[in-house]
């Protein structure tokens, strides 16, 4: 083990731990989400879109941590553990900025599918 900044122990498997924060993110915004759909807070469709979001973005800060802990605990790596550090936020920014596209994508479709003037003009035809 080399010295670094901080002792955080030998270095961790990142891809093991995206798949264990993906499973821990799953299982915690899974059930929140599925009480929320049981008690109409929300749809299903909105407690699935929610939970698949939740999970992505808890693997990716999961992956994150342990990168940065790894960068962290050798020598030299602080500017390693900064970089692991910003991937990650931005990855979870991404996730954040594509489900606000698609539920604005989604609400266009429904506004115009729904709109009265539209189903008025489909039965004067």
């Amino acid at each position: 083990m080399q010295n670094g900044l901080i002792n955080t122990g030998e270095p961790r498997n990142i891809m093991g731990h995206i798949v264990s924060g993906a499973v821990a993110s799953a299982v915690v915004s899974g059930t929140i989400n599925y009480k929320k759909a049981k008690e109409k807070k929300l749809s299903s469709n909105e407690a699935i879109q929610d939970t698949v979001k939740k999970t992505a973005q808890g693997a990716i800060a999961t992956g994150t941590a342990i990168a940065t802990a790894n960068h962290i605990g050798q020598q030299g790596g602080f500017l390693k553990a900064l970089t692991a550090l910003s991937v990650g936020m931005a990855g979870i920014y991404a996730v954040e900025v594509i489900d606000d596209k698609l539920n604005s994508k989604y609400e266009q479709l429904e506004d115009s599918c729904c709109d009265e003037n539209f189903l008025e003009e489909g039965i004067n035809e």
